[in-house]
Order: structure tokens, then sequence, then C-alpha cells
């Protein structure tokens, strides 16, 4: 069994301890020790990525667990430590840190104007610390179009995040402790599509163009729209934290990298009020210019446990600039409404190829594997320029999707479909391989597996695909998905 350093931040770490049978829960509870100069701390885990926190900066260290080859490591250092203690303070806290240092946040809740986080710099939320947004917008700050603001997938004004970083290199944010983007306080969820100030609703925490930040262990709960949304950025490690919005809180999707390379999602709990993660890549506009648009790549997703969200990892369907090379390993959903969900449409070019999910247990989603190039979004969704299932040329705006695989995916009470894939006539999705997977089924009452027009409703169905190569080794029943009499507006 082996054990591996996942994140470390000044006075925090997250450990992997790999064991047979670890998804986002261990097997088992493991007892552990960690000792150094002045510290010897005793405890037990319940879960594969565990964070340790409340370390000494700068400081050799030995951990042990049960069962594994103890593990030594030096925590990184810190230029210096201030501790908040007057909420109106706390940017002029951060931008007084000398480089390498770290703001500290005490016990208790402070409500803070939203803040603005520079280069080398530490945040770190203690035992019972909670970080709360304000509870109006009043006098909020808008996030310009010019400044990196964005709304799925253009350039648009926003409101900031509770926590901005622009432009920024080496961030921590770590700690037990809580923000809370007071999406429950405010008006936020009653203007989910809207403007309001001329700004689209405001993320929990916002990185755009930032590179080398580590996010580790806080909860993030109660964010106005996504809640961990990095862009255009790089190196990025999020670890050991949850994230919460109630199910009917509208778009509070849990983690969208967007336009975004080297990124570790590692032992993260999500239950949201949409997609647990959503992959994106921004999208052209409607006259078809992507200048904005960048690559989303290299993504690893492990150990993650995703509850209740509409998808579990979702690709799209903003994906113009294209989404590559993505991997979801030993993860748990439970009752999302799709496990792996894949969505574009026409118009929106791009690709999206070399996707896997391994070694995933799913329990109580309605359709485990859900590909969509038809996906009934923005104004014209529902045309028949979208919807049509009559072939079209092939051009610049033509998405493409293939090598997708499932490997040792075990499915239980799967309620619509374990696999609808709907393609485009024009370019058929190429290259699903599913291979060693179980699955069963649950009776529901029938509904669409896809957000597409003219589909059939199913339920307990196999393997439903139209204009998608797929090789299988699993004994399922298969048929088509779009209704015989289906015709498109």
């Amino acid at each position: 069994m082996d054990m591996d350093i996942v994140a470390a931040t000044p006075r925090a770490v997250a450990l992997r301890l790999a064991v047979p049978g670890g998804l986002y829960h261990l097997p088992a509870p493991l007892d552990w020790r960690v000792t150094g100069p002045g510290l010897d701390r005793r405890g037990t885990t319940n879960r594969v990525v565990t964070p340790f926190h409340d370390l000494p900066p700068g400081t050799a260290l030995r951990i042990e667990v049960a069962g594994f080859a103890a593990l030594t490591l030096t925590t990184p250092p810190c230029a210096g430590t201030v501790t908040l203690d007057d909420p109106g303070r706390a940017q002029a806290l951060l931008d007084a840190l000398p480089d390498g240092g770290t703001l500290i946040v005490p016990p208790g809740r402070w409500q803070v104007a939203p803040l603005l986080i520079g280069s080398h710099r530490h945040l770190y939320l203690a035992v019972g610390a909670e970080l709360a947004a304000p509870d109006t917008r009043d006098g909020w700050p808008i996030l310009t179009a010019a400044q990196g603001g964005s709304w799925e997938g253009l350039p648009e004004a926003c409101h900031r995040a509770l926590l901005t970083a622009l432009d920024a290199c080496d961030i921590s944010i770590a700690g037990p402790g809580r923000v809370d983007g007071g999406g429950a306080r405010g008006d936020w969820w009653s203007w989910p599509k809207e403007t309001r100030h001329g700004a689209r609703r405001a993320r929990l925490l916002h990185l755009v163009g930032c590179r080398d930040v580590t996010v580790l262990g806080p909860t993030f709960v109660n964010a106005p729209s996504w809640t961990l949304h990095p862009c255009h950025s790089q190196r990025l490690i999020f670890a050991a934290l949850r994230v919460e919005n109630p199910p009917d809180s509208p778009n509070t999707d849990g983690l969208n990298p967007e336009s975004c390379t080297d990124v570790t999602i590692e032992g993260v709990h999500f239950t949201t009020g949409d997609d647990c993660i959503a992959i994106k890549a921004g999208k052209r506009t409607d006259d078809g210019n992507g200048d904005h648009l960048a690559p989303t790549r290299d993504i690893r997703i492990r150990h993650c446990r995703m509850e209740r969200g509409h998808g579990g990892v979702v690709i799209g369907s903003e994906m113009s600039g294209g989404v590559t090379d993505v991997q979801v390993s030993r993860c748990e959903m439970q009752d999302t409404d799709r496990g792996l969900r894949i969505k574009t449409r026409r118009g929106r070019g791009g690709e999206v190829a070399r996707i896997s999910m391994t070694d995933c247990h799913l329990d109580g989603v309605e359709t485990v594997l859900a590909i969509n190039a038809h996906y009934a979004c923005d104004h014209d969704g529902h045309s028949a320029a979208v919807q049509s299932r009559d072939p079209q040329l092939v051009g610049p705006l033509t998405p493409r999707i293939r090598d997708i695989t499932l490997t040792r995916i075990r499915a239980d009470r799967v309620r619509l479909a374990f696999v609808a894939c709907l393609g485009l006539p024009e370019q058929p999705v190429t290259g699903v391989a599913i291979r060693d997977v179980a699955v069963n089924f649950a009776p529901a009452a029938p509904a669409v597996p896809l957000m597409a027009d003219g589909l059939r409703a199913v339920s307990a169905a196999g393997i439903l695909s139209e204009h998608c190569v797929l090789t299988t080794d699993a004994d399922l029943p298969s048929g088509p998905l779009t209704a015989k009499d289906f015709a498109p507006c």
C-alpha cells in the first residue's frame, strides 16, 4: 500500500492512502500519528485523501498511518504570519503580507467584502473559522470583461467573487474552516440568467490567469453561482475539500475548470445544485468568433465523492477551445442525474478527446455515460440547425467527440440507461470503449436520458446510441434514441 503527498501548504498537507477498494472512503478507518519538534498528534481517518491541518511551517514531520510505511516530509516555509482581527482590514492585511506570508482567519464568523488575493500569498482558515460574504450586493465590486469577467464561456462583466485572484501565482487557501458565499442570504439565486448593475452573478472562488495555486481543506458553501471557477489558469490542486450548495440553488456547480491545464482534483466531496465538476473551454459568439478561446487539458479527478448533482463529471457544453486528456478514477457518484456527461452542439467547434473513467462506483444515477451532440442550449437550442438529424456540412464549427473509455465500472440502481450517446450524423462520436462493467437497474418512471429534442422516454435501458462508434464486452441490450415521428421545427 502506498502513501503519497497530494498537496502541501505551509500549514496543511493532504496525503493519499491508496488501499485496495478505496474510493473516496477507506474500506475501514485507519489510525494516524504526526510527530515533529514539539508536536505529537494522533487521530483516525476514513478518507483516502486525508488532510492534516495546523502544522508548523518549514518543519520536518513524520507521519505514520496504520498499515503504511512512515512518511517524512518538510512543510513549505512561511515568510510571516498575520492573524485577522478586524474584518474591515482583511484586504489591507493581505496586501501588506510579505511574499510567502500567511493571513490566518481565527475561529469565529468574519464577514468581509470581496477579497483580491495577490501573488505569493497564503490564506489559512482555522478550525471554527468562517469567512462570509456580505448580506447584500450594495457596493459589490464588478469584474469587467477586460479584467477577465465571464459568463458561461463568453467574456462578460460579472460581480467579483468573494475570493478572486487575477494573473497571480504561488497562492494557497487552506485549513479546516468554511467559506460562505452568501447565496442563501442575498438575492443571487433569484436572477439566475439575468444581469444586475450591468453584471452577472458572482462566483465564490474565481481564479483568472493564475498558476501554481493550491486549495486544501476548506468547506465552500452557498455559492452565488459557480462555486470554484479557475479560468485560463495552470498547475492547480484542489484537495480534500467540501463543496455544499442546496439542491434547488441555480447553477451552483461545484468546480468548473475552464481553459485550464494541469489540474488535480482529489478527495473532494460535492453536494450541489447543478453539476459537481463541469470542465469547460469557452464557447464561440453567435457570429463564430473565438478569439477568447483556449484549450483545457490534463485534468486528473481522483478519489472524489459526487452527490445529488446534475452530473458527476461533465464536459461542456462550452468546449469550443477543446477539452482533452481527462482522467476520472476511483470516484463515488451517488444519486447524480448522470455519471460522466459530454454535451455540445453544432456551432461550438472544438474537440473532446481522450476522456476516461476507471474504477468508479455509481449508485442511483439516471444515466452512467451520456454523450449529446444535439444539446438544447442557448437561444437557438431547439432550432432545426441544432436539432436536425439530417447531415450538415462539416466545417470549423462542427464539434468532434472521440476516444471515450469506461473501464471497471460498477453501477447500481441505474434508473434510465447505462449509455445514451447521440452523435451528429455528419460527425459521429468515435472510439467509445466500455470494458469490464457491472450494472443493475432500478425501476423508475420513463424519462428522456439526454437534453435534446425528439428523444424516446426510457427506463432501465442498456446502451442507446445513434451516430456513435461503440465497442463493449458488456451484455446489455441496445437500441435507438430518437422517436420515429420526430421532425425538428
